[in-house]
């Protein structure tokens, strides 16, 4: 809301011709108690004043007093609405998220898959379920550049595994200076538990292991397909 003091107004007043001062005056219910007072003021200053002043004024000094008191208040309680409504909101009603720091975490010990489901989980506890789909997006096109990234550098030979790792850090830049200002748009909230997707990831893996096993040692030409998939050293 903007408020308009005195000041302001007695500048306002200065400007107009008599007859718009007599039209506050007259109107005065229309109009703010501090404008209907400036053109009193400014009435007094060229000589002519008001033959309703002094009824006038009093009443209007007293609720334009009750206005000013008001305005301060309210501007009083401007700096904490300022600093965003996370500074006004009780730690019991935050969200509960998991932290930028679990999510590099995650990133970098299993995929930015893992990373990318936490940081989806964090959107969808602040009702960003839109931006979900953004991400996925973004995920999708990542894994299919890095993959043909990786199948053109097989060709050259075994790659570092350093080089893979490397390879992940602009999805796990992108999940904490992009898509985390943007779409959880908040750093006051409850840091959320992370063993429990620290044993369904370690789960996974442990599976998908099991799994490449099996299909290894009982599926007829696995391992020698495997063997031909992989890049003989020139």
């Amino acid at each position: 809301m903007l408020f308009i003091n005195m000041e302001d107004y007695a500048a306002k007043m200065a400007l107009k011709p008599d007859a718009a001062l007599r039209e506050y005056v007259t109107g005065h219910a229309q109009y703010r108690e501090d404008a209907v007072l400036a053109a009193l003021d400014e009435l007094r200053r060229r000589g002519q004043p008001a033959p309703e002043e002094q009824a006038l004024r009093p009443p209007l000094e007293a609720a334009a007093q009750a206005l000013r008191t008001q305005q301060a208040a309210a501007e009083a309680s401007l700096p904490t609405a300022r600093t965003g409504d996370e500074a006004a909101v009780p730690e019991a009603d935050q969200p509960v998220l998991y932290t930028p720091g679990v999510i590099v975490l995650f990133s970098v010990l299993f995929n930015t898959i893992a990373g990318a489901v936490l940081l989806a989980i964090n959107m969808y506890q602040v009702k960003r379920t839109k931006a979900i789909w953004g991400l996925a997006a973004f995920v999708l096109v990542y894994l299919v550049a890095e993959s043909m990234i990786v199948n053109a550098l097989m060709h050259n030979g075994p790659l570092n595994p350093l080089l893979l790792s490397i390879m992940n850090l602009p999805a796990i830049l992108a999940y904490v200076l992009w898509f985390w200002p943007r779409y959880v748009g908040t750093y006051k909230f409850q840091a959320r538990g992370w063993l429990v997707p620290l044993l369904v990831c370690l789960i996974i893996m442990v599976g998908l292991g099991l799994l490449a096993r099996y299909l290894l040692h009982f599926i007829p030409g696995a391992e020698q397909m495997l063997k031909q998939s992989m890049p003989q050293p020139q």
